[in-house]
């Protein structure tokens, strides 16, 4: 990518997108279900999302052990390519994993395909030293642009210190964020880490879906006294669903903020902490957070059965069900927060992206 397009790549990210985490449709036998694949692509790109993240979590790590990966991104990539229109900003997202050697071919895969930028997963390395890490995010940074991803240890993440994610900030390469450790205060140290770096050309993006209004509407601490630093958007699992409505959510909070002061002074209506409590709760179901999260990616699938996008919930792993109870909790939360959901634009669009 060249200078002018990795800036254009970080202003369409400091923008604030929706990104959603993009899921994996199969048949009942479990392979590639290309129609309604696509079909998932293009109902992600008319319901406004300023991007897609593929071969993420959501689309299911096994992808590699499938040989789906390449196929994978590259269905996405073809499907995009043909649907978005005008000359419109739709940034592609690769998530990349495992150790150098496999991250590495991973980042040349998606950078030949025309990606944008990396996810960069670190579950691989667990038990490693910090630095040793660091060294991996700087190799892999020189292959495609990156994307820090700090990931709840409950699916695969570590934790990591504010010492850390203070030299990531310092990767040239790095365009944005993603914080998911669902913990405030971790939160915060990724955060206060790229405030005290400077590095303002670096966008922050929620990961925490049971966080998700409080991120976009807290104004964090600048580099002065009158400057605010905002989490901007989403790459979520959880706007992989109702992604019209995360899509009217976003371009709301972002009119609330153009109202504040720099400092992030002003009111702040509080029907948005109520809001913000029903995404929770909506998301607890979704992501079966009784059950540690087991049920998430059949939790996802199942919403976007009953919607008509995907066929089934089938996952790679057999054994990937939702959990006892969690389809009665997901009846709960539809019923409760019908204004979350977004299935009138589904009805109306589903028969021209299945076409």
């Amino acid at each position: 990518m060249n200078f002018q397009g990795l800036a254009d790549l970080r202003a369409h990210l400091l923008d604030g997108q929706v990104i959603p985490a993009h899921p994996l449709a199969l048949t009942a036998e479990r392979r590639l279900d290309e129609r309604h694949q696509r079909a998932l692509t293009r109902y992600y790109v008319d319901a406004g999302a300023g991007g897609i993240a593929v071969g993420v979590h959501t689309t299911q790590f096994a992808i590699r052990d499938h040989g789906l990966y390449r196929p994978v991104l590259e269905l996405a990539r073809e499907t995009a390519a043909d649907w978005v229109r005008g000359g419109r900003r739709f940034t592609l997202v690769a998530g990349v994993v495992g150790r150098t050697p496999q991250a590495m071919g991973e980042a040349e895969v998606a950078a030949s395909l025309g990606y944008d930028a990396a996810l960069l997963g670190l579950g691989a390395w667990r038990d490693a030293d910090e630095d040793a890490i660091l060294a991996h995010c700087r190799t892999v940074a020189e292959a495609i642009p990156v994307i820090g991803f700090y990931l709840q240890p409950a699916v695969g993440g570590r934790t990591l210190s504010h010492r850390f994610w203070r030299a990531f900030a310092e990767i040239e390469r790095v365009v944005a964020v993603k914080i998911a450790p669902f913990d405030r205060y971790r939160t915060i140290d990724v955060v206060r880490a790229f405030v005290d770096a400077r590095r303002d050309d670096v966008a922050l993006y929620t990961g925490n879906d049971d966080a998700i209004v409080a991120d976009l509407l807290t104004p964090f601490e600048g580099t002065d006294a009158t400057r605010s630093r905002w989490i901007v958007g989403g790459l979520l699992g959880q706007w992989a669903v109702w992604t019209a409505r995360a899509v009217q959510l976003l371009d709301s909070v972002k009119a609330v903020r153009a109202t504040l002061a720099d400092d992030g002074e002003g009111p702040i209506d509080a029907r948005w902490l109520r809001e913000g409590a029903a995404l929770t709760d909506a998301n607890g179901a979704i992501f079966d957070a009784r059950n540690a999260f087991a049920g998430c990616i059949p939790g996802i699938h199942e919403i976007l059965r009953r919607q008509g996008l995907l066929r089934g919930i089938w996952c790679l792993d057999p054994d990937e069900q939702l959990s006892a109870g969690q389809s009665e909790e997901l009846d709960r939360v539809t019923r409760r927060y019908a204004w979350l959901t977004d299935d009138d634009f589904v009805r109306d669009g589903l028969s021209r992206w299945l076409g």
